[in-house]
């Protein structure tokens, strides 16, 4: 069986921002300074299997093969982190905003768990679940 590693690329209007965004939330962002101070290419980690690259509007359609993107205002894809409790939940969403996220869903219980969805300041949501 294959053991597979997946790294989602997403757009960003503002490397610093989306660098600082990733930063706050505690996020380590590998790799060598750019001339901007930001790592190149601008990775988030996730965990040891999953990476978020935030990729600079203007050079994103190598990414896309050269389709458009989805436009500002619209939910192109969803990201879920899963935590260890209720509180890191709340949390998260409050260090997002903090951060110059903002809320799209307060957290709630749901039938799945207790989860809270932010927009990134790109506009990417971020879902914070933690389950049960």
């Amino acid at each position: 069986m294959n053991t597979f590693e997946i790294t989602i690329a997403v757009p960003t209007e503002d490397r610093r921002r989306a660098y600082a965004f990733a930063r706050a939330l505690g996020f380590e962002t590998p790799g060598e300074l750019a001339e901007d101070g930001v790592p190149e290419p601008l990775q988030v980690v996730v965990n040891e299997r999953a990476r978020v690259m935030y990729i600079p509007t203007g050079g994103f359609g190598w990414v896309t093969a050269g389709r458009a993107t989805a436009a500002p205002g619209t939910v192109e894809c969803h990201l879920s982190l899963t935590v260890d409790s209720t509180g890191a939940v709340d949390d998260l969403v409050r260090t997002a905003v903090e951060a110059g996220g903002k809320v799209a869903t307060e957290p709630e219980q749901q039938e799945w768990g207790y989860t809270g969805t932010i927009a990134d300041p790109d506009g990417h949501l971020w879902e914070i679940v933690h389950p049960g």
